[in-house]
């Protein structure tokens, strides 16, 4: 099964349901798009869109760095990724800086996840 670690829940979030709820939130948070993967790709051609700016991969983990901006304000993340032996994500972990950048996502997160819940 997949845990996902958010960096604004303090709770860890089991399921692989739970994971791409949330994972599709963020894509329409931080990639300022409708929360589908080509809609977030497409983003990162605009200014100020969701982008991967660094990778780096080891066995079964994979820690890629993103950029982009929320609400104006500039925000910088690190997607730290665990795999089992078949190449399945059992851990996906975000973390994210600055401090205002992420309430600003946290607001936004939460109205996702209502709109996409209900």
């Amino acid at each position: 099964d997949c845990t996902f670690l958010s960096p604004i829940v303090f709770t860890p979030q089991q399921g692989r349901e739970v994971t791409k709820l949330y994972l599709t939130a963020a894509g329409g948070t931080l990639g300022g798009s409708d929360g589908t993967v080509a809609a977030a790709v497409a983003s990162a051609s605009t200014p100020g869109g969701f982008r991967y700016v660094k990778e780096i991969l080891q066995g079964h983990h994979a820690m890629l760095e993103f950029e982009t901006t929320v609400e104006g304000k500039y925000a910088n993340g690190v997607d730290i990724i665990t795999c089992d032996d078949d190449a399945m994500i059992t851990e996906f972990k975000v973390m994210m800086r600055p401090l205002q950048a992420i309430n600003a996502v946290h607001a936004q997160m939460k109205a996702m996840l209502e709109r996409l819940s209900s």
